[in-house]
């Protein structure tokens, strides 16, 4: 099955007649940068990398400060607790930590217990009794027991003694989720902004974790941003200190952190008002610059279609939503074989290991070859290794707000092939008879609660990366009071526009258009064999008569919209200026203050390869076009100092949608051409 396109996914309209033009979307990860917006609307930009002073420094019990302290009084409650045979391990690392030698000192791991109290006793015990260790759970010899592994508090060098370097550890992570003697005047979780660069959400977080010694479930966040971009979101982590953090900064590749501060409370998926996009696309053809002009402003006054775009169903040769059917109808071998069986387009490395298990069933070998980002597949296979041939518990075991994207993904289809419909038979001009509109007296607190927690445009909804969050806490609880179906009276009235209208994303508490948009839902579904009222099948998490289902606008006008059209020459130069470029711009100039300007050079020390002085250059010309007719636009030429390149123009879009937004179906309306990857690769020099 080769990779989807739009028309698989009922994706065929366009708001506007004008005619599209060429343009390159992501020919670099650079021209697609997405600024997070908080729920208070202030974008998040990195602005510092330094950690603030605080108040108070953290007091931590250290052995080094203890040298002669006798434990024998806590050994003697240890051993009543755990047994003779633990307590002796307990005394042999508490022996090698007062002793000194510069021994790297190796964490111990306590008998296997299935009893979930006492394991909650053994970790009390050393809550209250030796604080500078901590413990965390790891597997037993068997799937019944957990064992209960110590080391000293963070993993960090105490003295002369430390640790074995990850590397040499095994590969279960400490959970370090902080110590009890966090300081009264903090606010538990550390808040950061995270900067990243062609790298996903959960893969930076994961690098991150792993260096601080800490499990990824630390860290919360609002929503997941695209791999192939450059973004800037908020992140929270429990009881980590921001100099740690900082630290990290001089090791990390292709990422930064910093602006931190401590807050009560940890970031919860869905916590974003929506993203702020800047969007480049290069290469731009069309018969005349009126036609881009056109175009653009036609994009920021009518808007677009506000479909699910290609990322919520994955850019795999197997979408999410044909797995999503294939569950919903209860069909739980073959959902197991669509996840795991070779596909299209993948890296030869991973379409080896999918042929190896095809071929063979070894799933011991299987999993020794599996790249861990496979999270589905991997939960998949560990199960089947203890349960053979269980194929529910196996997709059961998949994280939960991975294995609901499937399903979300199905609604989506059903919406989008709805939405195109309601284009098609009505237009885009008035509401009409049994259309549905959010209600004029809960429109604010409706608007809140249909964001339905989608995922961040451009993020990555492909199974086989890492998870992008979905959860289905995130819906309104009562969607069926925030909507109205259309009557006469209000058609009448003039009460509602088109921007009112909303599709229902199918589930138990929706209710769908009293006219012929219903029918789409319903003879799509039938086609699928799926029931939208009834369930073939007794699996509630499975079935979307047990999912509360939602709204969704079908019309979406971006805001703060701007545009700009731009010549370059050498298209290795970015266009558009990141949050990284702002920081090293601004220490530049601090550097260059303290320099002798007189000699010349002072101008090219702010020249970083070639990287940030045509930025610069751009924006500082873009102030003097004040002469330009055309409202949030105007034209800046950008050269390359070589100059021996045939001059090509580019767009530079800048504008916010909601968190449910998609980008680059704002695109798709400006161009008139399809968004997918393989097209826009076919278009790159």
């Amino acid at each position: 099955m080769k990779s989807i396109d739009e028309s698989d996914v009922g994706i065929f309209c366009y708001i506007s007649q004008l005619p599209g033009f060429r343009g390159i979307l992501k020919q670099r990860y650079s021209d697609f940068i997405v600024n997070e917006v908080d729920l208070e609307g202030t974008v998040v930009h990195l602005t510092s990398l330094e950690a603030p002073a605080e108040l108070v420094e953290e007091k931590e019990v250290l052995v080094a400060d203890q040298p002669n302290k006798n434990y024998d009084a806590e050994i003697g409650s240890f051993r009543a607790l755990a047994g003779d045979f633990n307590a002796d391990m307990l005394k042999a690392l508490l022996d090698q930590t007062v002793s000194g030698g510069g021994v790297e000192i190796e964490p111990i791991v306590l008998s296997p217990s299935s009893d979930k109290s006492h394991r909650t006793a053994v970790h009390n015990f050393f809550k209250e009794k030796l604080k500078f260790l901590v413990t965390d759970t790891i597997d037993g010899p068997d799937a019944t027991s957990k064992c209960i592994r110590v080391r000293l508090n963070g993993g960090k060098s105490h003295g002369r003694h430390s640790f074995k370097k990850r590397k040499d550890r095994d590969d279960k992570p400490y959970d370090g989720r902080g110590s009890d003697n966090w300081p009264e005047h903090l606010g538990k979780y550390l808040r950061f902004h995270l900067y990243k660069e062609n790298k996903d959400t959960q893969e930076a977080l994961g690098l991150i974790g792993k260096m601080l010694g800490i499990q990824p479930r630390s860290f919360g966040f609002a929503g997941t941003k695209d791999k192939r971009s450059i973004s800037t979101q908020r992140v929270t982590v429990f009881k980590q200190r921001a100099n740690r953090l900082a630290a990290l900064n001089e090791r990390l590749i292709g990422i930064k952190v910093g602006d931190f501060c401590h807050v009560n409370d940890g970031l919860l998926l869905g916590q974003l008002h929506g993203n702020r996009f800047t969007v480049t696309l290069r290469g731009v053809v069309a018969e005349s610059e009126a036609v881009i002009e056109a175009s653009a402003n036609a994009l920021g006054k009518l808007g677009f279609i506000n479909y699910f775009g290609l990322q919520r169903f994955g850019s795999g040769s197997v979408p999410t939503h044909l797995i999503g059917a294939t569950l919903l109808r209860g069909e739980w071998k073959n959902a197991v074989d669509m996840i795991l069986d070779p596909r299209e387009g993948e890296k030869e490395a991973v379409g080896k290991v999918r042929e190896y298990y095809k071929d063979t069933g070894d799933i011991e070998g299987t999993l020794r070859q599996l790249p861990r980002h496979l999270v589905a597949e991997r939960a998949i296979l560990q199960r089947l290794k203890r349960s053979p041939g269980n194929y529910l518990q196996a997709l059961k075991s998949i994280p939960r707000t991975l294995r609901m994207m499937y399903i979300h993904s199905y609604q989506s289809y059903l919406w989008n092939h709805a939405a195109s419909m309601r284009v098609q038979k009505y237009g885009i001009d008035h509401v009409v008879l049994g259309d549905l509109v959010y209600c004029k007296e809960h429109c604010r607190e409706a608007e809140r609660g249909a964001n339905y927690s989608e995922f961040e445009d451009g993020s990555s909804n492909d199974t086989s990366n890492h998870i992008d969050e979905i959860s289905e806490a995130d819906l309104p609880e009562e969607k069926d009071v925030t909507v109205k179906v259309i009557t006469e009276e209000d058609l009448s009235a003039g009460t509602y526009t088109v921007d009112d209208v909303v599709l229902p994303l199918p589930g138990s508490k929706v209710i769908y258009p009293m006219n012929d948009i219903e029918e789409v839902y319903c003879d799509l579904a039938k086609k699928d064999a799926i029931g939208l009222t009834e369930s073939v099948h007794a699996v509630k998490e499975f079935s979307i008569t047990n999912i509360t289902g939602a709204y969704r606008r079908v019309f979406l006008k971006p805001k703060e919209f701007e545009w700009e059209l731009l010549t370059y020459k050498d298209g290795n130069i970015p266009l558009a200026e990141t949050d990284m470029d702002l920081i090293s711009k601004s220490q530049k100039l601090k550097n260059v203050r303290g320099e002798d300007c007189g000699n010349g050079k002072a101008g090219e020390q702010l020249i970083d390869n070639g990287r940030q002085s045509c930025v610069s250059a751009i924006m500082d010309s873009a102030e003097d076009e004040a002469g330009s007719d055309r409202a949030g636009s105007h034209q800046t030429e950008v050269y390359d100092s070589a100059d021996i390149e045939e001059s090509q123009k580019a767009l530079r879009l800048s504008f916010t949608l909601p968190a449910s937004g998609y980008a680059t179906m704002a695109i798709r309306e400006l161009l008139k051409t399809s968004t997918s990857v393989a097209f826009h690769k076919t278009l790159n020099p």
